[in-house]
């Protein structure tokens, strides 16, 4: 109590009020006039970004300073200089989860984690409990294998591998948004360089991690041998799928986005991952399709070089139907709906003689099959029998000749009912 109605608090709270002020006022005037959709040190509203937290630890650093070299009290900025850095910290690992993953509950529970673990740290910082804390986490020592390691070194460890992983895939999805989004057109060879970025830089990250712990990387050959192994025995069904899911991205022979029928699915592709292809067709199913099959198996892609695609329906009328007006009628059936191509034109053949029926076969073209084809082979169907009643053409109905026997007097014998 004695400390809180001294001068010198008061002085250092106006200064650290001030403090706030500006950085609220210069943080919010920017918020207002820049983009913050996709960034870090901006949010929706000034307490969502890294911005404000950064510049009043800047501000507090440079406070600490100043007062140190005029010989002022600086016990309440000490004070505050760790609750600062707590909150940069929290905020900079929830932007970065956000940029990374917008709608990924594991993110959210990982900033959660963030937040109690940063928080229990800054509270024993400010305490004054952190060195002894530490001296304790330095004594409790670690057998693994023939190193020696105690639990401080491993926390802090798996605490920077956890930071170079975040660092990494925040860089990553940087690039991804800034560099290559605006520079490469094609999506599938965007997506095959994004993944290969994210790798490339998920395993410098752990490498140098590792590094920095006293980890021998040459251990690391053994390793690889054995996951060598394991690939040629029981992962080579996982990593064919792999290997094919690169293949696709850089043969680019499908797209994301492109309409594909697979092993009797229709559907556009969605994304194209590392092991399996998504197909969503218009019904809203969707289809997880595992790359090698997309290697080894024949797929019907409508969204190539040339996008028009021929559907044919078949329609069975009576022998004493004129073909001339059947042809003249089914062809200005099929192209009085819209999405039927004038050029070519509808064409229609004779395909057989059936019993009772000729069977006449309507040829008609597409250019948009991602828009749907059984819906619009439904309306050219309803378009022919509208046709066909209009100019009075009769359809073959099923007909049965019954013959009844002689009975044994020469007439015939009817049955009883």
């Amino acid at each position: 109590m004695t400390d809180f109605f001294s001068v010198s608090f008061g002085f250092q709270s106006a200064f650290l009020l001030m403090i706030l002020g500006l950085s609220y006022l210069f943080s919010q005037w920017l918020t207002k006039r820049v983009s913050h959709e996709q960034s870090v040190w901006l949010g929706e509203t000034v307490h969502e970004g890294l911005l404000f937290p950064f510049c009043a630890l800047t501000l507090c650093f440079f406070l600490k300073i100043a007062f140190h070299a005029l010989h002022l009290p600086i016990d309440l900025i000490l004070m505050a200089l760790p609750l600062l850095v707590f909150t940069v910290v929290v905020r900079l690992i929830a932007r970065v989860l956000l940029f990374v993953a917008p709608h990924s509950p594991l993110m959210r529970a990982l900033e959660k984690v963030f937040f109690w673990l940063a928080g229990f740290i800054c509270v024993l910082w400010v305490t004054n409990l952190l060195p002894d804390f530490l001296k304790e986490l330095e004594s409790i020592h670690l057998s693994l294998g023939k190193s020696q390691m105690n639990l401080r070194t491993l926390l802090e460890g798996l605490a920077s591998l956890v930071f170079v992983l975040i660092f990494s895939l925040w860089l990553s999805a940087a690039i991804e948004r800034q560099l290559i989004a605006t520079t490469v057109q094609d999506l599938s060879m965007r997506k095959v360089l994004s993944n290969l970025l994210r790798s490339a830089l998920l395993v410098v990250g752990v490498l140098v991690t590792m590094s920095s712990l006293g980890v021998d990387l040459t251990a690391l050959s053994v390793l690889g041998g054995a996951l060598g192994v394991g690939l040629g025995f029981g992962l080579q069904k996982l990593a064919s799928n792999y290997v094919s899911g690169f293949v696709i991205l850089l043969e680019r022979s499908i797209r994301i986005g492109d309409y594909v029928k697979v092993d009797n699915f229709e559907g556009e592709i969605t994304d194209i991952k590392t092991r399996f292809t998504l197909i969503r067709s218009f019904s809203g199913r969707e289809s997880i399709v595992p790359n090698e099959l997309l290697i080894s198996q024949p797929i019907e892609n409508y969204s190539l070089e040339d996008p028009q695609v021929m559907l044919s329906t078949v329609i069975a009328l009576d022998f004493q139907s004129n073909e001339a007006l059947v042809k003249e009628a089914l062809m200005q059936a099929a192209l009085s709906c819209d999405r039927v191509l004038k050029d070519p034109a509808p064409s229609v053949l004779l395909q057989s003689f059936e019993e009772g029926a000729l069977k006449f076969k309507l040829n008609f073209w597409i250019n948009d099959p991602e828009s749907g084809q059984q819906n619009i082979l439904s309306d050219v169907n309803f378009a022919v029998l509208q046709a066909v009643r209009a100019a009075n053409l009769q359809m073959p109905m099923p007909q049965r000749h019954l013959f009844w026997l002689p009975g044994p007097g020469g007439e015939p014998q009817l049955p009883k009912i």
